[in-house]
C-alpha cells in the first residue's frame, strides 16, 4: 500500500470497520473523582477477541497473497487476534504460546480458530516461543506474524488512535495520554499517527516493573535484552522491545516511560472489577494503575485499557498479591515455646481485626522452642506493628519474610 503512515493507518481503519466497530471511549466518573481528573478509558478489551491484537493482525493478514500459512508467537492476545483472522480467512496457521501462558487465553485462542490454528505450547516465555515459531515458519514456508516487530502490524495498532481522533476531535496538547507497552507496536502506531496528524498530545508510556524493556532500550540507546524477566502481566512480559518499534519510540523521554509493581496492579484489577464490573487482564490496567503515580488533578486523560482476557483461576493470586502489596497480609515465621498453653498465649495477643489464613509447623529449631509459618491477614496495615510489638513483649521472637523473595518461594 503506498501514501504515507497516516494515510495507511487509516485505510487500515476503514477496512476494519467491516469486522467489527470503533471501541468505545468511556468517561469514567469514578476514577475521575478519585483523581480529581476527566479520566477516560478507551476500551480495547471489547473488540471481539478482548484486546487490540486484533487489528495488527488484521492489517498484517489481509496483505497476505493465496493461502499461504501463517506462524505466529504469543502469549495470548496476538494468537487470538490471529486465530480470529485465520478463521475468517479460511486460512491455516500454527500459534506458538508460552507454557506459562493462562489456560483461559490458551483455550480462548483455540476456539476462535474454529479448526483451523493448530497451538503448539513451548517454552517459558514469549521469547521462548518466539523462537521456535520463527524457525517453524523457516522450515514450512509460512508467513510469520510478529505481534509487534512488523510494520503491518503497526499501522493496524495505530488504528486506535484514528478512532480517538474521531471520537474525541479536540483531543490537543493539553490532554495527557497513558499506554502500557510490552514490545512497543501499540505506542509506536498511535505515537506516530497522532504526530503525523499534528495531533500528539503529552504521553506515558508505561511497562510492568518486572519488564521494563523500554526502558532498558532507551538507557542504552537500543533494544536490550532484560537478565529477568517476571511474567505475571503476561501480556506486557517481554524481554526485549522490538527494533522496529524502538525505533519510532527512540526519542521518548524516558521520564515519560513508567514502571509499575506488578502486585499493585492486582489492587487495580480488583477495584475496576468491584467497583465498575470491568474485567481487565493485568497488562490492560496497567494504564489505570499508572495513575497512581501521575499528577493528573485537573487534566483530561485518555487510558487505554488494552485487554481483558483474564482467566479467573488466577483470583486468588490477584488477591493474595494485592493483599500484600497493601500490606494487608503478611507472612511470619514466629519462634514457638514448645509447651501446654503457649499456642493460646499466641492467640491472645491478635487484634479483633488479625486472622490467621495459615499455620504451619515448619521445624523444631531446639527441644523446647519450634519455628511456625504464619500467614496473617487483616484490615489496617498499622495492625501488624501493634501485634508485633504485644510478640515481642511477651517473648514470641518473630521474622518477616513477605518480601524475602527466596524464603517466600520456598514456604509460601
Amino acid at each position: 500500500m503506498t501514501g504515507g503512515f497516516a494515510d495507511r493507518a487509516r485505510a487500515a481503519e476503514a477496512a476494519l470497520r467491516d469486522l467489527f466497530a470503533p471501541t468505545p471511549l468511556q468517561r469514567n466518573d469514578w476514577l475521575s473523582d478519585r483523581h480529581g481528573a476527566d479520566v477516560w478509558l478507551k476500551r480495547e478489551d471489547l473488540t471481539p477477541v478482548r484486546s487490540y491484537k486484533l487489528r495488527g493482525a488484521f492489517n498484517a493478514m489481509r496483505g497476505l497473497a493465496g493461502d499461504r500459512p501463517v506462524g505466529a508467537a504469543s502469549a495470548g492476545n496476538h494468537a487470538q487476534g490471529v486465530a480470529w483472522m485465520c478463521r475468517r480467512l479460511d486460512r491455516p496457521g500454527t500459534i506458538f504460546m508460552p507454557v506459562t501462558t493462562p489456560g483461559q487465553k490458551v483455550d480462548k485462542t483455540r476456539a476462535f480458530g474454529g479448526g483451523r490454528v493448530t497451538i503448539r505450547l513451548v517454552g517459558d516465555t514469549f521469547d521462548d516461543c518466539l523462537a521456535a515459531a520463527q524457525d517453524w515458519c523457516a522450515e514450512a514456508g509460512a508467513a510469520f506474524l510478529s505481534p509487534f516487530d512488523d510494520d503491518a502490524v503497526i499501522e493496524g495498532q495505530a488504528t486506535v488512535a484514528v478512532e480517538l481522533l474521531e471520537q474525541m476531535p479536540d483531543l490537543g496538547a493539553a490532554d495527557l495520554m497513558v499506554l502500557p507497552v510490552g514490545g512497543g507496536g501499540l505506542s509506536a502506531g498511535m505515537r506516530a499517527l497522532l504526530r503525523a496528524e499534528g495531533r500528539l498530545p503529552e504521553m506515558r508510556l508505561v511497562e510492568p516493573a518486572g519488564g521494563a524493556s523500554l526502558a532498558a532500550a532507551l538507557a542504552a540507546g537500543g533494544p536490550v535484552t532484560l537478565d529477568r524477566l517476571d511474567t505475571f502481566v503476561d501480556g506486557a512480559a517481554v524481554a526485549r522491545v522490538g527494533a522496529r518499534p524502538f525505533a519510532a519510540l527512540a526519542d521518548v523521554d524516558p521520564a515519560h516511560v513508567a514502571a509499575v509493581p506488578e502486585d499493585r496492579v492486582c489492587i487495580t484489577l480488583q477495584e475496576l472489577l468491584n467497583v465498575e464490573g470491568i474485567v481487565l487482564e493485568p497488562a490492560g490496567a496497567l494504564s489505570v494503575d499508572a495513575l497512581r503515580d501521575l499528577d493528573v488533578a485537573g487534566r483530561r486523560v485518555v487510558c487505554v485499557t488494552t485487554g481483558g482476557n483474564f482467566d479467573f483461576e488466577r483470583l486468588p493470586d490477584v488477591k493474595e498479591r494485592a493483599m500484600r502489596f497493601a500490606g494487608l497480609k503478611k507472612y511470619l515465621v514466629v519462634r514457638m515455646p514448645q509447651r501446654p498453653g503457649a499456642l493460646r498465649d499466641f492467640l491472645d495477643l491478635l487484634g479483633p481485626s488479625d486472622d490467621i489464613a495459615r499455620f504451619e509447623y515448619l521445624k523444631k529449631s531446639t527441644r523446647n522452642f519450634g519455628s511456625v509459618l504464619l500467614g496473617i491477614e487483616t484490615d489496617d496495615p498499622a495492625n501488624f506493628p501493634a501485634l508485633t510489638g504485644r510478640m515481642d513483649a511477651k517473648g514470641f521472637g518473630w521474622r518477616d519474610i513477605t518480601h524475602v523473595a527466596d524464603l517466600a518461594e520456598l514456604v509460601i
